[in-house]
């Protein structure tokens, strides 16, 4: 037997439009801000949703026996979909009325879901069915939607620069340092590029990418957008930023045009880009398709627009979640801890759903090479890890796309950076106040 430990916390990337959805609390369940008790040898059958492939189902069922081994009463119903699949589903239950009662959660969807009074308030259960100790606490805010705690984190991912360690030294320029001003880095990539011969480059234009315009704003101590959903940028700062690219569109670093040929495993995965600035998870990804005299892979911070700030944060690769609707709050409260928290669930799952968020889960964990290193990288910049942003807006992940489309505009030199700015605050609008 081993003992259940600690959960919480926040993130990934997804949807267009936000969807009307309304709810309402069972009439069986404990009344909002209260809790049930739980009771061990009540019979109870929760049903888990999740998405993923055969693997990760196969992981959740593993999970399932083992915590059935402690918990003999709760009968576990595990639901699985691949991710359009999944969130197709999820609409029309929250539409009836009937989601199921623990469920693994995009944070793109979090704050429509938590606005709408679909998720349970797991407030009441933290530190008891659900411990906290062994997960931090920005980790444990980053579930909040209003004031109420609606998600909590199976595993984190940070924003980082991964770069090829091998092209790198082929061209001379060596790895990119830790604390490396941005002018730093644009004179780096402009030093690769050259010594590439138009066969290798530096790096691409880091400003076509919504989460480089997050961090130039948190560098300056602001948030894209602000708790109650509002722009917290103008259309000038915007262009200003655009305008950032420039040398490397005009041939500094590698073009839309050339990066384009690359498409769809991209330059840095073909392994003639010598850094590409993602999220720490995508490791795995770029080793499966990178050639064998490229598969080491050094992970550094991004370079520092302004010395001291908080501009990084550790965001959830996915969330777990509970029904507002539940007849078994306390049981699925248990679940929930079980799958964050118990070193079992560690040793199954690995990294497969990111690098785990609660101490004990991540101690389990029997973790490779590159898992290593991602660790060891999210513990290296705890210095420059601030709070997470608020929950994204319901249409931040069409916004993401517009500004992304926006930014191959410019690559491709039909749009100036004043026009691009101006279209994405025409979208910008409309998500906002549609």
């Amino acid at each position: 037997m081993f003992t259940k430990k600690r959960l919480l916390g926040g993130l990934a990337l997804a949807t267009g439009a936000a969807i009307a959805l309304t709810g309402c609390s069972s009439s069986d369940a404990p009344a909002p801000g209260e809790a049930q008790e739980f009771d061990p040898n009540e019979k109870v059958e929760l049903d888990l949703a999740f998405w993923g492939d055969e693997t990760r189902a196969g992981f959740y069922n593993e999970a399932i026996e083992a915590f059935n081994e402690e918990y003999p009463n709760i009968t576990v119903k595990p639901q699985f979909l691949d991710f359009a699949g999944f969130w197709e589903k999820r609409q029309t239950e929250a539409a009836g009325g009937g989601l199921p009662d623990v469920m693994q959660f995009d944070y793109s969807y979090l704050r429509q879901y938590g606005e709408n009074n679909l998720l349970l308030d797991l407030g009441p259960y933290l530190g008891e069915e659900i411990k906290t100790d062994a997960i931090p606490e920005s980790a444990v805010k980053i579930g909040v939607v209003g004031d109420k705690t609606v998600g909590l984190p199976t595993s984190t991912n940070a924003w980082a620069m991964f770069q090829n360690t091998a092209l790198a030294d082929e061209l001379g320029v060596g790895v990119f340092p830790d604390g490396g001003s941005y002018e730093e880095y644009e004179q780096w990539i402009a030093d690769a590029t050259e010594a590439g011969g138009g066969e290798a480059w530096g790096a691409g234009d880091f400003t076509g990418v919504i989460q480089f315009f997050e961090l130039y704003k948190r560098s300056q101590g602001e948030d894209l957008f602000t708790e109650e959903g509002e722009a917290n940028f103008t259309e000038e700062e915007l262009a200003d930023f655009w305008t950032m690219g420039q040398e490397i569109r005009d041939g500094k670093g590698i073009t839309t045009q050339e990066a384009v040929e690359y498409d769809p495993v991209g330059a840095f995965a073909s392994g003639d880009l010598v850094a590409e600035m993602t999220w720490d998870n995508f490791g795995a990804g770029y080793l499966a398709q990178l050639p064998e005299e490229y598969q080491d892979l050094t992970i550094t911070a991004p370079p520092v627009w302004e010395e001291g700030a908080k501009d990084l944060y550790l965001k959830p690769s996915m969330l777990h979640t509970i029904s507002a609707k539940t007849e078994h709050p306390a049981a699925a409260a248990v679940l929930v801890d079980f799958l964050v928290n118990s070193p079992k669930v560690g040793e199954i799952f690995g990294t497969n759903r990111g690098l785990p968020v609660s101490q004990t889960q991540l101690d389990g964990a029997d973790l490779d090479e590159l898992s290593t290193k991602v660790r060891d990288y999210e513990a290296s910049i705890a210095d420059r890890l601030g709070d997470a942003p608020p929950v994204p807006i319901a249409a931040y992940g069409s916004l993401e796309q517009k500004f992304r489309s926006l930014g191959e505009d410019l690559g491709h030199g039909l749009k100036t950076p004043e026009e691009a700015a101006a279209e994405f605050f025409v979208e910008l609008d409309a998500a906002i106040n549609n």
